[in-house]
């Protein structure tokens, strides 16, 4: 599981005093840890694909934050921003690319948009871009 991953390489990173990672880590740790007791309350449980999803919500912030600091001329900011981008990304399952994506949209019967739609987040929630998927979709 992603999350056991996670915690392991903090431990990790806690025993090399990073404290780079060390940061960063603690962060995707509350983020996860937030969601769990949202969930709690409806009796759902957490899963791969929604750490993934968290994840994904962490570098979208860490890469906003990154052009944040190159504005405002902090280029060591920027750098430290890269490394924690690079960190949490290992954790992330392959995307899928837009020659994958095209050959599972040929494979089905309905090419409708909200049934690709469904499908590509049923099936591939956390391994494609939905707006890839979209894009793809709008080629064909």
């Amino acid at each position: 599981m992603i999350l056991e991953d996670i915690k392991r390489a903090n431990i990790e990173a806690l025993k090399v005093k990073d404290m780079l990672a060390r940061g960063i880590y603690s962060v995707v740790l509350n983020k996860i840890k937030l969601e769990e007791i949202r969930r709690r309350e409806t009796g759902e449980s957490l899963s791969d694909v929604d750490v993934v999803n968290i994840l994904q919500k962490v570098v979208k912030e860490l890469n906003e934050e990154k052009e944040n600091y190159i504005k405002a001329d902090h280029p060591q900011m920027a750098e430290d921003t890269s490394v924690q981008i690079e960190i949490i990304s290992k954790f992330l399952p392959k995307m899928m690319s837009k020659e994958e994506i095209k050959s599972v949209i040929l494979a089905l019967e309905d090419r409708s948009i909200p049934f690709v739609m469904k499908h590509f987040k049923a099936n591939y929630n956390g391994k494609c871009d939905m707006r890839q998927v979209q894009e793809v979709l709008k080629e064909i």
